[in-house]
């Protein structure tokens, strides 16, 4: 074998290391170094990494890098070459089962560990999934499709509309339910198009990803599958919506409305949060429970909306303090039609954006405010600066959510270029995207430190 494959990304300081005690890439070894003992599989590294380190995978499943210059000695006890291939499996059939299909997208969910580049990758098919998780079997009869797969970053407009398309094509083939694969990062986003672009489902269309790779240990990705199928195959809620951890523990997952929902945390597992109301339902795998009434119910027929209209000059600004009108004149300048403001407090910008307003205003460009506070409503009536911005076209968009606000600008202007039609469409709730009120506990945030949150968090610690 060649030296180069014995020794997979190893140079330098680590690589001579290694040579040194004829330890290769898969040995199963029990490393001395002068802080302490490991015992793991030694690994490729990276094309893109350090030469000082010699990378472990340990019993644990967690990987560690050992500095090469503090290793002693080092034990070969064996090799495991790993292959970071999971085989495709036939889903089983029973006629007894509801039918659902899994339509995969990519993201984590869908993932391998390269160790050529050292980052997780796209790679499994949603057939390899089963795979992984064969407890599917005992929930549904599973049909699987791999529409894309991207990054969820990669997630735009043609995505959106082969994704719609596709679950249209899936209802009126008579499915049961419809589990959609995808990436964290912009799964709010996809979730809250989809709710525009597919209206009147009559099956559960549910939205699924993870916060950590399927090698890992602490992955999220099988069980999330599984509350996920388990809502689509038996859940009676037929809405758009994701599926992820409750809390950060395994004990359930919350269902969320596609368009009150957002990712709130960069890497924890009960990152997705419905904002400004409570989420819909909690699944377990042994039962669906329901936190409230007001949902669109399952129906028998295969009657679905499909309208993936979707005008693509829309953007999104967070406004800050200093911000310049040049902002806003180049959206203007590069022929933009809609542009949503995530304004401060109550919907607010500075005074020296209100001539680009007017600009848009007058070139009949749809510009809508949010609120970055993410939590409340806009309420532009209460200081002259906001009623100064309606004055000049801006129109208040209650409680959306900026990134929903977004989408759905982008799909009303797909359906009509009448600038008061589109102003109907947005401020008229189609999914759930305004509501009338935020209830009390739908803003709920605790602030550690303080002596009587520490207390209530005490009764939950292990």
């Amino acid at each position: 074998m060649m030296e180069e494959n014995l020794y997979k990304g190893y140079k330098g300081r680590a690589l001579d290391i290694l040579k040194s005690f004829n330890a290769q890439v898969w040995s199963d070894v029990r490393i001395t170094t002068t802080g302490g003992e490991f015992t793991g599989i030694i690994l490729p590294r990276s094309e893109g990494a350090d030469f000082l380190h010699v990378v472990l995978k340990l019993k644990s499943g967690y990987n560690v890098g050992v500095l090469a210059d503090s290793i002693t000695a080092v034990d070969i006890q064996g090799r495991k070459e790993a292959h970071y291939k999971i085989p495709e499996k036939e889903f089983p059939y029973d006629p007894k089962k509801p039918r659902v299909k899994l339509l995969g997208t990519g993201g984590t969910i869908a993932s391998r560990l390269d160790y050529r580049t050292g980052a997780v990758i796209p790679a499994f098919s949603p057939g390899e999934l089963y795979g992984s998780v064969p407890e599917l079997a005992d929930i549904c009869n599973l049909e699987t499709e791999k529409l894309y797969g991207v990054f969820s970053e990669n997630m735009g407009p043609e995505q959106w509309r082969g994704t719609a398309e596709a679950i249209g094509r899936e209802i009126a083939k008579g499915v049961q339910g419809i589990v959609i694969g995808h990436g964290t990062d912009t799964m709010h986003h996809t979730a809250a198009i989809l709710s525009f672009m597919v209206q009147n489902s009559p099956v559960p269309i549910v939205m699924v990803g993870s916060q950590r790779s399927s090698d890992r240990p602490s992955s999220d990705a099988a069980l999330n599958l599984m509350y996920s199928v388990k809502a689509a195959a038996e859940g009676d809620i037929a809405e758009v919506m994701v599926c992820m951890f409750g809390p950060t523990s395994d004990l359930y997952g919350l269902l969320h409305r596609g368009t009150r929902v957002r990712k709130m945390h960069s890497s924890y597992r009960s990152t997705f949060r419905t904002i400004g109301d409570i989420p819909i339902a909690m699944v377990s795998r042994e039962k669906i429970t329901l936190l409230r009434q007001d949902y669109k119910k399952r129906r028998a027929d295969k009657d679905v909306v499909i309208n993936t209209a979707f005008e693509e000059k829309v953007s999104i600004v967070y406004y800050y303090p200093n911000m310049k009108p040049d902002i806003l004149d180049s959206l203007i300048d590069n022929g933009y039609r809609g542009i949503v403001i995530a304004g401060t407090g109550l919907g607010h910008v500075n005074k020296p954006l209100y001539p680009a307003l007017k600009r848009a205003r007058d070139k009949s460009i749809a510009v809508f405010m949010t609120v970055q506070t993410l939590w409340g409503y806009v309420q532009m009536y209460v200081y002259d600066t906001g009623r100064d911005m309606m004055e000049l076209g801006v129109i208040p968009a209650a409680n959306m959510l900026p990134e929903v606000a977004y989408v759905k600008l982008g799909w009303a202007l797909g359906q009509t270029a009448d600038y008061e039609e589109v102003k109907k469409i947005m401020l008229t709730p189609i999914a759930g995207e305004i509501t009338e009120r935020e209830p009390s506990n739908g803003y709920l945030i605790l602030q550690g430190g303080i002596p009587e949150v520490e207390e209530f968090i005490s009764k939950f610690k292990k």
